[in-house]
């Protein structure tokens, strides 16, 4: 199928269940036709007009409106942005207006996020309220093909995905219904996803690992999804069972909450066969499979689309894939743009020099990068010199296997030698009292950086210097300069509304924060408290 409004107008007839949440079961053939009542009002309220943009912004929690919606804009040629609940007055004004949405969706409970704000011809609707349904009465009866603002073509804008904005404003990423398409079709073919599945969605919607890993290929296949609106680890197995699900995405912080929850004798208890996400780790990863008998793969991509790394057959552990077809990737030294060497390991897998073989992850080839909206700087900064420039931090096997090292912010320099963050976590991550590893830089006093890792710790658990120490030292891979100068133990580590480690605040913070402090005045000392600040 060549675009997404193609793949909601084949539910139309499909009497299947298609959609299930707390509250609500809809069968595929509602779901098009729910589809279509939403995109034919959406016709009558934002005619196609000179110089305007059909946009409209997504508000909501993950509750059925939000696929209805999707599946609208698809069909009447419009573009959805996703907006993020946890922006707060000038920042979620910004994105509003960044979009240019001419209609926001969204629910009672975010009604006050937008009290005062300027918003000068916006129209809002909210869900649930009477008067929507009154608004969307007469259109009861419309049909997919029916109405739409603009030609539907695969290159027609449907999504504008917001990047986390840690570095400044969120950019907007281009996603076409084409490339979503292809991206759902993609990830049936890979994972042997059929009608007969059920996704369970339980990351943001507004965030592309929702919408292009899990709503997509259930789309595409015609499978079910399942909708919790907004992630829990404690009613995870519960909706799991409740909904038949076999499939869902995470990122890492959601899979360290769901090892954190009690342990049952019925952990085993469903159907769930995979998980697809980032970030999980291999040791995570490794316990999740154990305790639920459910493999995670770690994928790798982005809402921008540059680059893609796909899972095979003999992938070694800790390995994220090899290339999609059709992408030329390579890591390359940031400064000199040269091909750094590939990873040389110990016979027990220690890599031996990551000072030259981490690099930035590029694509040399044709990329399926659409841009972002009105950031031609952006642009830019990522298609340097004809180049899709990832922003992460990658190295190579001999094979050709790629390996993750985290966010090329994440990089240390500690006495002139750089170290990947997401390498430590790894091995930090081994302690048996750890739920949750962050690692960090902080400026060294004299030059460069040293490490500081902020631990949260399983419930019950105390930390206690002597023995992390010692599990330190039993580790064969954790190089000389990694072991952490400062230990933060936090309650629990902050997320951004992707549920990922927010590292700018921490980072942010530094040493001044209420939490306790650990630290080594030099290497091999004994960890001792930091006085309070």
């Amino acid at each position: 199928m060549g675009t997404v409004a193609e793949l909601v107008r084949r539910q139309w007839g499909d009497h299947r269940t298609g959609l299930r949440d707390e509250h609500t079961t809809l069968t595929h053939h509602q779901i098009a036709a729910g589809a279509a009542a939403r995109a034919a009002l959406l016709t009558e309220l934002m005619p196609d007009r000179p110089g305007s943009e059909p946009h409209l912004g997504l508000l909501l929690d993950n509750t059925p409106e939000y696929p209805l919606w999707l599946g609208a804009a698809a069909l009447a040629g419009a573009a959805v942005a996703g907006i993020n609940p946890t922006r707060r007055g000038a920042e979620l004004a910004r994105d509003i207006r960044h979009t240019d949405c001419r209609i926001l969706v969204t629910q009672r409970a975010h009604l006050p996020l937008l009290d005062g704000l300027p918003l000068p011809g916006l129209r809002i609707l909210v869900t649930d309220t009477d008067a929507y349904q009154a608004l969307l009465a007469p259109y009861a009866g419309a049909h997919p093909d029916d109405t739409f603002l603009r030609p539907v073509r695969p290159d027609s804008r449907l999504l504008l995905s917001f990047t986390s904005g840690s570095t400044g404003a969120p950019k907007a990423a281009v996603c076409s219904q084409g490339r979503l398409a292809a991206a759902g079709a993609s990830l049936v073919s890979h994972f042997g996803v059929t009608r007969d599945d059920t996704h369970y969605i339980c990351m943001p919607m507004f965030h592309g690992n929702a919408v292009i890993a899990d709503w997509a290929p259930a789309l595409a296949a015609g499978a079910g999804i399942a909708l919790r609106a907004r992630f829990s680890a404690s009613r995870f197995l519960s909706d799991v069972r409740r909904y038949g699900a076999t499939y869902f995405t995470y990122v890492g912080r959601a899979v360290q909450y769901l090892l954190a929850t009690p342990e049952t004798a019925v952990d085993h208890d469903h159907r769930l066969r995979l998980g697809f996400g980032t970030e999980a780790g291999a040791v995570d990863a490794a316990r999740f499979e154990e305790r639920f008998g459910v493999r995670l793969v770690e994928g790798y991509g982005s809402s921008e689309g540059g680059a893609a790394i796909r899972r095979t057959p003999g992938t070694p552990a800790g390995a994220i894939g090899r290339a999609a077809p059709g992408d030329d990737l390579a890591v390359v030294d940031q400064e000199t743009g040269r091909e750094c060497p590939p990873a040389r390991f110990s016979p027990t897998g220690v890599l031996l020099n990551a000072d030259e073989a981490v690099g930035e992850l590029v694509n040399r080839g044709r990329s399926p990068f659409e841009g972002y909206w009105r950031n031609p700087e952006a642009d830019a900064a990522r298609l340097r010199g004809g180049w899709y420039w990832t922003g992460d931090l990658f190295y190579r096997d001999a094979d050709g296997f790629l390996y993750f090292a985290g966010r090329t912010d994440d990089r240390l320099r500690v006495d002139s030698e750089n170290l990947a963050a997401a390498m430590i976590e790894d091995i930090l991550a081994r302690w048996e009292r750890v739920a949750g590893v962050a690692v960090y830089a902080i400026p060294d006093p004299v030059s460069g950086d040293q490490v500081m890792a902020a631990l949260a710790l399983r419930p019950g658990a105390v930390f206690e210097p002597g023995a992390f120490a010692a599990f330190l030292a039993a580790q064969g891979d954790l190089g000389t300069k990694m072991p952490p100068t400062y230990v933060r133990v936090v309650p629990e580590l902050p997320l951004t509304a992707t549920n990922k480690i927010h590292r700018v605040a921490l980072r942010r913070a530094g040493l001044m924060c209420d939490d306790p402090i650990w630290w080594r005045p030099s290497r091999g000392a004994p960890y001792e408290p930091l006085p309070p600040p």
